[in-house]
């Protein structure tokens, strides 16, 4: 009868070599998990960890590893995914090599994979898995990667604290342990708090392949800004969620929440949604200023509109509605139109979803779908309340709009939101919604069309004389709107964006009067009704923005991003978009405007020349593109030619997208404009602003402080290349640089970059 003979893990030769006691009683088969094989030599001879790695290490003649004195410039060369799965743990490197601790040196996928990712060869130690283990939790984890973002973050979010409904009577000054109670909570007091800081509407905080962008809509536009590791937005999500009272263990549902902070004694309120997307969640926060409700006088209406605007609110029963897409001041509007009206001798009563402004003095209901409070229910109950003036949030269904037509018949002034083109649309969509044209002929006061258009920054814009020279695009929309513009914003991405501050309204104002009630209740056309309304004093939008154009108080450029090109022309607009002063002839140029004075301003956020990297710019947005499959897009700065034209060569051979900077002044300043880059490749002495000063502004700003830095330098100083990598470089290749080493070092930091 043959003996099986059963192969043992090679852990246990070991200790058999090493005449472990109990050592021959040992049948650990092959298969075992690493982590069990040492765990059952260890309790079966009876020796600590270190004992058994002493062992392991002498006899694959290697070192034990030293854990306490790793490097924390090692850990940048390999991603965490590569240190979990091959259970390994980075203890120092150079610039041909790096050690790392593994409880398994006879792993020979581990090595190739290591070598690959860091393009290094590779060195292991010895360490018992139970050291490393507690060493990769230690180290790597999302709260380590924010802590590194905020370090030298002045402010991190400080100034913002979460408050619930019944704390608001009571603002008390943020306690330190609340303040610091950990990194997740700080970054997202800080996103908050410089989003409210630069007056931003919206937040987004979407995956972008394996990186995380938060993006910031200011003045109507969503503009460029940083990123984090993907794991760390995904924290950074899940606390939003836990301050919204949300499922964070749901990440498979579309969910909607509310929460409310208080910044520098002030309080907003955040309304949260989530949605899945590619594997993570996507989450939208839309910022509201409970206290910055406005005078009608004070919205920005030209003259024109506002006198038709209190036409309209002077009627004491039927319907006026405001009408555009999202985020274009509907609502501002309705509630200056709410105060405008406002008295001791009048009931005003609101359903809104959701509250956006507190006014003293009226009843303002929120909408809770959940609870069984809809805009419907809730107008139902209302009108045993005796209201004067009802505001419903948005007139979004059948019911509602019967609900609101039926109080503008008792008698009641009902003012809403709704979303249509243009103010004459308002009586398709609410024939949409089953209003008969009787129906609406008798309830409908006039409806308001509104968007916003971004205000220029007479700081640092630049005047147009009526002698110089406009540029083609310019010349281009001159023709389609027929007027001259008068001030411009300094061309570049970065130019644009300080170039406007602020936002002021484009209104269409459209009032039925008997003859258009006449023609509404009859089945008119739209155009017949619309034709009817310019004939009694109603202006397009179009016509509103010429108006701002030709007082310098906007660009063409923004005219058209609101409007559109404007080929198809409103039926007065060849009328009343033409200069008063001097109207222009068919082929004639647009006659001149006559200038306006431009305050300067004195805000110095917008001052020029501003080369460190401002902490109020933390993670604002990111455009629309967010690359999720875009080649890499590589920032090469260097002030010698020929290292960037060498460099941009090998890059764009391999399909890279690349951006070159002449120094570190010209680097900081594209950084500046917000646009996004998967790494930068940095000279490290340059006049100006030397690659050191770059590399620390990238990671003193949050919005920055995820990008892979690689360091090219011409010395062969270990300390200086050490100390670089402590700083927060990934990498340094020293010059003249090998083409094929400078490739393999640029796609390894990428691989550890996306994890």
């Amino acid at each position: 009868m043959s003996t099986i003979i059963r192969p043992t893990h090679w852990i246990v030769g070991v200790a058999r070599r090493a005449d472990f006691l109990g050592a021959a009683a040992l049948e650990t088969p092959v298969g075992t998990t690493l982590a069990e094989a040492w765990r059952s030599v260890m309790e079966g001879c009876a020796v600590d960890g270190d004992t058994l790695a002493a062992r392991v290490a002498a006899h694959f003649r290697v070192s034990v590893a030293d854990l306490a004195r790793a490097e924390p410039a090692a850990r940048k060369l390999i991603p965490e995914s590569l240190v979990r799965k091959h259970f390994i743990f980075p203890i120092s490197a150079d610039d041909r090599s790096i050690t790392v601790a593994t409880a398994d040196p006879t792993d020979m996928q581990m090595e190739q994979d290591v070598a690959f990712a860091a393009g290094r060869t590779v060195r292991c130690q010895v360490a018992a898995p139970v050291a490393i283990h507690n060493m990769i939790e230690a180290t790597y984890s999302p709260e380590q990667t924010i802590e590194q973002m905020l370090r030298g973050v002045e402010d991190a979010g400080n100034g913002l604290r979460v408050v619930d409904e019944e704390e608001l009577a009571a603002e008390n000054q943020v306690s330190a342990d609340e303040a610091h109670s950990g990194p997740v909570v700080q970054l997202v007091n800080l996103v908050l708090q410089r989003a409210i800081e630069r007056n931003t509407s919206d937040i987004h905080l979407q995956p972008a392949g394996t990186q995380g962008v938060v993006r910031y809509r200011i003045d109507g536009v969503l503009v460029n800004s940083g990123q984090m590791p993907l794991p760390a937005l995904n924290r950074v999500i899940s606390r939003i969620k836990v301050m919204a009272k949300l499922d964070i263990a749901d990440r498979l549902r579309p969910q909607d929440g509310r929460a409310r902070v208080i910044v520098h004694g002030r309080t907003y309120d955040l309304r949260i949604s989530t949605i899945p997307a590619r594997g993570a969640e996507k989450c939208v926060i839309r910022l509201l200023d409970t206290q910055r409700a406005v005078p009608l006088s004070q919205v920005g209406l030209l003259e024109p509109e506002l006198v038709r605007v209190k036409r309209l609110l002077a009627h004491r029963d039927g319907i006026v509605v405001v009408t555009g897409p999202t985020g274009s001041g509907k609502t501002t509007t309705l509630y200056a139109a709410l105060q405008e009206i406002h008295g001791p001798d009048i009931n005003i009563m609101t359903v809104e979803d959701p509250i956006e402004f507190e006014l003293p003095g009226v009843t303002q209901i929120q909408v809770e779908t959940k609870q069984g409070v809809t805009f419907a229910s809730a107008l139902r109950a209302i009108l045993r309340q005796d209201p004067d003036v009802i505001f419903v949030g948005e007139i979004r269904d059948a019911e509602t709009a019967a609900m609101a037509a039926q109080a503008a018949l008792t008698g009641h002034l009902v003012l809403a939101t709704l979303h249509t083109n243009d103010a004459p649309g308002a009586i398709r969509r609410l024939a949409d919604l089953g209003l008969d044209p009787a129906t609406i002929a008798s309830t409908l006061r006039g409806a308001v069309a509104q968007r916003l258009v971004r205000r220029v920054n007479g700081a640092v814009s630049e005047p147009i004389g009526p002698d110089d020279v406009l540029t083609d695009d310019e010349a281009r929309l001159a023709r389609v709107f027929n007027v001259r513009p008068i001030v411009r914003v300094a061309s570049g991405e970065g130019a644009r964006e300080a170039g406007y501050r602020g936002r002021m309204p484009l209104a269409q104002v459209f009032e039925v009067t008997p003859e258009i009630a006449d023609l509404i209740a009859n089945g008119a056309t739209i155009g017949a009704i619309e034709a009817a309304a310019v004939t009694h004093g109603m202006r397009s939008l179009r016509a509103s923005g010429v108006d701002r154009v030709a007082t310098g108080e906007t660009t063409l450029q923004e005219l058209e991003r609101v409007l559109g090109d404007g080929e198809e022309r409103a039926p007065e607009a060849a009328a009343d978009a033409r200069p008063a002063s001097a109207a222009s002839a068919p082929g004639e140029a647009p006659a001149a405007r006559p200038s306006v004075a431009l305050t300067p301003s004195t805000d110095p956020a917008i001052t020029r020349g501003t080369i460190a990297l401002a902490a109020d710019r933390v993670l604002a947005a990111l455009g629309e593109d967010t690359r999720h499959d875009a080649s890499p897009h590589v920032l090469v700065v260097d002030d010698d030619g020929a290292n960037r034209m060498i460099a941009r060569a090998l890059l764009m051979s391999e399909k890279f997208e690349v951006t070159e900077a002449t120094d570190g002044a010209e680097a900081l300043a594209l950084l500046r404009t917000g646009a996004m880059f998967d790494l930068v490749v940095l000279d490290l002495d340059m006049p100006k602003v030397n690659g050191r000063e770059v590399l620390h502004a990238l990671r003193a700003d949050v919005a920055s402080a995820g990008i892979p830095t690689i360091i090219l330098t011409g010395t062969s100083d270990a300390e200086l290349e050490s100390s670089l990598l402590d700083e927060g470089a990934d990498d340094y290749i020293r010059k003249p640089f090998d083409p094929r080493r400078f490739l393999g070092r640029v796609k390894a930091t990428l691989r550890r970059s996306r994890g």
